[in-house]
């Protein structure tokens, strides 16, 4: 096989993988709605999410707000295969697991050194523009928390 075969077989192979993550509709900036949201009074509140193609991974960057009004920022780059990976800058866990359960159903689980902290689920809309997470969890003082946020694609 020439030279030129072999750099075209790799630079498809290369506009198939890029065009896969393009077609994911996580990847993009979601921004929090509110209005549609349902989060109790000092509860966390995670106005942006960022989901960027990392290599074969995702790369989610967070920002929001926790429970007091302080700006809390963390990042986590993984798979969407339930396998735990580091979560960076989250005081209540260390690692995040995202596993597609199918197409635009999403099961997540935050851990604190091995144990469970957040569990929840993430839907995306038919039409790809609106992303709904449900979380479960505890706060600081271990009451029972449970959140829905809804974003909009930007």
């Amino acid at each position: 096989m020439n030279k030129r075969a072999m750099f075209l077989i790799v630079a498809f192979c290369f506009a198939v993988i890029g065009a896969s993550f393009a077609a994911d509709a996580n990847v993009g900036t979601w921004k929090l709605n509110d209005g549609k949201s349902k989060i109790p009074a000092g509860a966390p509140k995670n106005n942006t999410v960022v989901y960027t193609a990392a290599g074969d991974s995702y790369k989610c960057v967070v920002d929001g707000v926790d429970g007091s009004g302080k700006p809390i920022h963390n990042e986590w780059t993984g798979k969407f295969d339930g396998k735990d990976y580091p979560l960076v800058g989250d005081s209540t866990a260390d690692t995040r697991a995202i596993e597609m359960v199918n197409a635009g159903h999403y099961t997540l689980t935050n851990k604190k050194a091995g144990k469970a902290t957040t569990t929840g689920t993430i839907m995306l809309s038919a039409d790809g523009k609106t992303r709904t997470v449900v979380t479960r969890g505890a706060n600081g003082s271990g009451k029972k928390v449970n959140v829905t946020f809804v974003y909009d694609k930007q």
